[in-house]
């Protein structure tokens, strides 16, 4: 069923209100999907963001979809065919690296909440134009970190945030304690060590801690 712009917004800000921390996850083997989200939503951390940067990262999706409290969603959304496939797959919202008229109108039709990229304050406006009050604030660290997106309250203060890329334990506050800021992406709760070795007690804990992050 399709959705609106503004309706989009709404169902994410709802998913991103969640847990402070949103997973940036990417998982190599279909096998980890289910202990890996079960370990994650047992931390707190019940959104999850699986990137499509991986060939089992579709299947990762359907798998983790069955999983009792979690809420996945398709990163790296590139094509209109990804938005198509993550959405089949059992994706209940996308995540982009940036924003283009195709992504959006795909994600649009298919019903897709999506969390665009912004990285700049016309890229912002562009994307409130359309009706999108919620984006994701990408590369953060790159783009001029917590600064850079705390000088965007004021002006436009209509619109929410969710920073990733190089976000991580030591400044994730920095985000987090800003107005415009609602909760921010991170991997490094769930390090491709702990993911390749099974150990699921230590990706629990990091979620845990993620999880007592606040606002």
């Amino acid at each position: 069923m399709p959705i609106t712009p503004f309706e989009a917004s709404q169902r994410a800000r709802e998913i991103c209100l969640t847990a402070p921390i949103v997973p940036v996850l990417v998982v190599d083997s279909v096998e980890h999907a289910r202990p890996l989200a079960k370990a994650l939503v047992a931390g707190g951390l019940p959104a999850l963001e699986v990137t499509l940067r991986t060939e089992a990262a579709l299947d990762v999706i359907a798998e983790m979809a069955t999983v009792d409290g979690g809420i996945v969603g398709a990163g790296t959304l590139l094509t209109p065919e990804d938005v198509k496939a993550a959405k089949a797959a059992g994706a209940n919202f996308g995540v982009s690296p940036g924003a283009t008229e195709q992504i959006l109108d795909a994600c649009e039709a298919e019903g897709l909440p999506l969390l665009p990229g912004a990285a700049t304050a016309s890229e912002a406006m562009r994307l409130l134009e359309r009706g999108y009050t919620l984006m994701k604030f990408f590369p953060a660290e790159a783009a001029g970190g917590a600064k850079l997106l705390g000088s965007l309250a004021s002006p436009l203060p209509q619109i929410s945030f969710c920073p990733t890329g190089g976000v991580n334990v030591k400044n994730a506050n920095d985000y987090l304690s800003l107005p415009n800021v609602i909760c921010a992406g991170g991997s490094w709760v769930a390090p491709k060590e702990f993911i390749s070795k099974g150990a699921w007690d230590k990706v629990e804990s990091l979620a845990a801690d993620a999880s007592k992050l606040r606002t």
